[in-house]
């Protein structure tokens, strides 16, 4: 979720996550609880980040009009998603930035190396666009989307705003297209060139978000590179994996 104040700690003690964890030791027989909420984006982002680390958690599906004591005790931030660690030595590190919750699990175990490990300026270039997309897209998609929901008059408006970060993506993921003078069609494209990367499964949730207000609109649209990398991932067995909905969890 966007960045907020740091909050108080629980009673129950805590660890704090550090930028780059050491390997998790779960308590025997337990896996991290995640709190989550199908459709916010995101919590849609830290679950396609534990997907891709191959993580396994106990899904907790919640709703934030309603929010369960257990959650509440774990983080009084209250947003989801919020992971919780359950530690050998009888602790608990708790994670409640949806960023945070998928750096944590690819340091965990990145199989696909959506970090690009052995370029060390690639990490700080794809945090730095990220970071634009929380800190400024974001906020201009909130202002589309409430420009469609209540009609009003400036709904094309807020559309182009959101699009000057479009246009930043379809340039990045067009890149390079061409090789020898001639198009490469079977080579896959994402933000940081032939390789996925963090950023296209950090993005990829407010993506659709916007992709999602004016549909038609959208189908039609000049970006046929964002067009196909979207498509491509909502189609994916991923997706279909992360979307899977649960039922409301109750305490036992």
């Amino acid at each position: 979720m966007p960045p907020s104040k740091p909050h108080a700690k629980p009673q129950q003690e805590q660890k704090s996550a550090p930028a780059i964890t050491p390997k998790y030791e779960p308590q025997r027989g337990q896996c991290p609880i995640l709190y989550s909420l199908r459709n916010c984006p995101y919590a849609m982002r830290g679950r396609i980040g534990l997907f891709k680390a191959a993580q396994d958690v106990e899904v907790r599906e919640v709703v934030l009009s309603n929010k369960p004591d257990a959650m509440i005790k774990a983080s009084a931030k209250g947003t989801v998603p919020t992971l919780v660690l359950l530690n050998q030595d009888g602790t608990n590190t708790v994670i409640d930035e949806s960023l945070d919750v998928m750096l944590w699990a690819l340091h965990q175990n990145d199989p696909e190396d959506l970090l690009h490990q052995q370029d060390p300026n690639a990490l700080p270039a794809m945090l730095a666009l990220i970071k634009t997309f929380d800190d400024e897209f974001k906020t201009q998609l909130n202002a589309y989307k409430a420009a469609k929901r209540y009609h009003e008059n400036n709904i094309t408006e807020c559309r182009q705003a959101c699009e000057v970060y479009l246009q930043d993506l379809e340039a990045r993921l067009g890149a390079d297209s061409t090789r020898g003078g001639m198009e490469d069609e079977q080579a896959d494209r994402f933000i940081f060139g032939t390789k996925e990367s963090l950023a296209d499964i950090a993005l990829l949730p407010f993506i659709r978000q916007f992709s999602k207000v004016e549909r038609k609109w959208y189908r039609e649209s000049p970006y046929p590179n964002l067009k196909q990398w979207l498509n491509g991932y909502i189609q994916s067995v991923m997706f279909n994996k992360v979307m899977t909905q649960y039922e409301l969890w109750k305490p036992t």
